[in-house]
């Protein structure tokens, strides 16, 4: 999931108040969690559920509008019509995610501006994967391998998160999503099966990629304040760190099919575990890009504040044809 595990805010950006909640509501909700039942939109919620909820699905919808802007910058360049064609259709993709969490947020009682302007203001987060450039058509394939496999160990539990709207808003995302990482894969192994320079670049590209795509799903337990309540609420099935092991057992065997070397030195196969043991990762490197510090951060800022600003006029548009449409009900 394109999240980052971030304090929790209010409207306002700030931290949100606590609230007592009625003792006899709070106990039924938490006894249908813990029964695996479906919250619905109607049915009475926790506020820190309900304010959980609105900073992580909104967080995962900013990231999927966002992730369009790196793959967008290749679209013109890809090396065949064939390749034009699939990234044009994975970038669509995308968009509809978007769409799709920003509507299952609403339920919530959170508007599409309010939203979109935290995000301008620097009060909501999208995943720091996106604040790296993509340098090469390697990358492209590399994103589709790398951050869109993260994705999927992340994203595939949240068919089961207690949230309806956004456990169904998942279900279609997860089957997008694995096209996206078989045609990341596809493009690794055709450089790799190239020239020995189409070869160099692969690597290369995994050799930027690994680390910010294990970062993807947030800081180590013992840093993640959010974690443990969102287990317990079941917004979350696993932990951070237990789907970053998951998500390296399964792409280290890839990357050696690939005949690519992870750039670990530390990565070793641990019996013991059934697991790979793997190398630190720079956490500071991490907070500085949630900060804003990314090497791409502020084009990405400015992309995001121009489409919206640029599109104002249709947004302007739909609402006065809306209410054109509703007085002429309202007449007839």
């Amino acid at each position: 999931m394109y999240t980052t595990d971030l304090s929790r805010v209010g409207k306002s950006g700030l931290e949100a108040p606590a609230r007592v909640e009625p003792a006899a509501l709070l106990e039924k909700f938490e006894a249908r969690v813990a029964a695996d039942d479906f919250i619905e939109p109607k049915d009475w919620m926790p506020e820190a559920y309900r304010r959980t909820l609105i900073r992580q699905i909104s967080q995962h919808a900013h990231s999927e509008i966002v992730g369009m802007l790196p793959e967008g910058n290749w679209i013109s360049r890809a090396p065949s019509l064939r390749r034009k064609a699939v990234l044009l259709a994975k970038v669509q993709d995308e968009a509809g995610h978007g769409l799709y969490l920003y509507c299952a947020a609403e339920t919530l009682g959170a508007s599409r501006d309010e939203m979109t302007e935290a995000l301008l203001a620097g009060r909501a987060k999208y995943s720091t994967i996106f604040n790296y450039p993509t340098l090469t058509w390697a990358d492209m394939g590399a994103i589709g391998w790398l951050v869109d496999g993260a994705a999927i160990m992340n994203q595939v539990p949240l068919q089961r998160t207690s949230y309806g709207p956004y456990a169904r808003a998942m279900v279609r995302i997860c089957k997008e999503e694995s096209f996206h990482q078989r045609q990341g894969y596809e493009i690794m192994m055709a450089m790799c099966a190239g020239s020995p320079a189409q070869k160099r670049m692969a690597q290369d590209a995994l050799d930027r990629w690994w680390a910010p795509a294990l970062m993807m799903f947030g800081p180590p337990d013992e840093n993640s304040p959010n974690t443990a309540q969102s287990i317990r609420w079941r917004i979350k099935r696993e932990t951070n760190d237990e789907l970053r092991q998951r998500f390296v057992d399964a792409t280290v065997p890839q990357a050696q099919a690939l005949g690519l070397t992870i750039p670990d030195p530390d990565l070793r196969w641990n019996e013991a575990k059934g697991g790979y043991d793997f190398g630190a990762l720079d956490w500071e490197e991490f907070y500085a890009v949630v900060r804003g510090e990314g090497q791409v951060a502020k084009e990405r800022m400015e992309a995001r504040r121009k489409a919206w600003e640029d599109g104002a006029w249709v947004r302007d548009a739909a609402i006065a044809h809306s209410a054109k449409r509703a007085k002429a009900a309202e007449a007839a």
